[in-house]
């Protein structure tokens, strides 16, 4: 999980404290319903009125959460919705031990891009935020990491069952899926069109397919 909120290994309050068990369920429910607040109607025009009337929160509140403000809350949402982009590819992207599972991923993440068109909660708050935004980059990077062990643990285990040569690199092959998805996913955001991202990530996959042991 993502939290780039988080500096240390303790959620801490504006006064410095640790937060409880219940500080952090608020903290979440905060960070939940910005993010619907979000998607609704869009970083620029979103409000932190808006939030604190989707939460039922008051302004002290969500300044004791969120000290630095609104763009310490949008970093927040941002590690939760990037939390969500791997989630959305379970359990599917956790279990690639098989050509069929593979396929069920393959067909799953398209699916779930072409639900989503060319909106883009990440995506818009990450632009929004900036590479200035402390943490903001972290975010994504984290986010790609993890997405690429998981593709190449999905490699690995197909070399495990005796279905791919010991010879390929899992890593690489990983890091090809994975321009494949976000190249697509580009350009979908740019026309609305999910055709790209779908022949992509087709042909990444028989390509890879195309290696089998015999």
């Amino acid at each position: 999980m993502i939290d780039a909120e988080a500096a240390g290994p303790v959620l801490r309050s504006a006064s410095g404290t640790a937060l409880t068990a219940k500080g952090r369920a608020t903290r979440a429910r905060i960070i939940e319903g910005a993010a619907e607040v979000l998607r609704e109607s869009g970083v620029e025009l979103a409000t932190l009125d808006d939030v604190m009337a989707r939460t039922h929160t008051s302004k002290s509140q969500l300044f004791h959460y969120f000290p630095s403000g609104k763009d310490e809350l949008l970093l927040a949402v941002a590690g939760y919705e990037a939390d969500r982009v791997l989630e959305h590819q379970e359990p599917f992207l956790g279990c690639l031990d098989t050509w069929e599972a593979w396929e069920r991923w393959r067909d799953a993440t398209v699916e779930r891009y072409e639900e989503q068109g060319d909106r883009c909660p990440l995506g818009t708050l990450s632009l929004y935020l900036g590479r200035s935004t402390p943490g903001a980059r972290a975010v994504v990077v984290a986010l790609l990491r993890q997405w690429q062990a998981a593709l190449a643990g999905g490699v690995r285990a197909l070399q495990e069952a005796g279905r791919l040569p010991a010879s390929v690199d899992a890593d690489e092959r990983a890091a090809a899926l994975l321009a494949a998805v976000q190249g697509g996913v580009g350009i979908l955001l740019a026309t609305g069109e999910v055709y790209h991202l779908r022949v992509a990530l087709h042909q990444a996959v028989a390509d890879l397919r195309r290696l089998a042991t015999p």
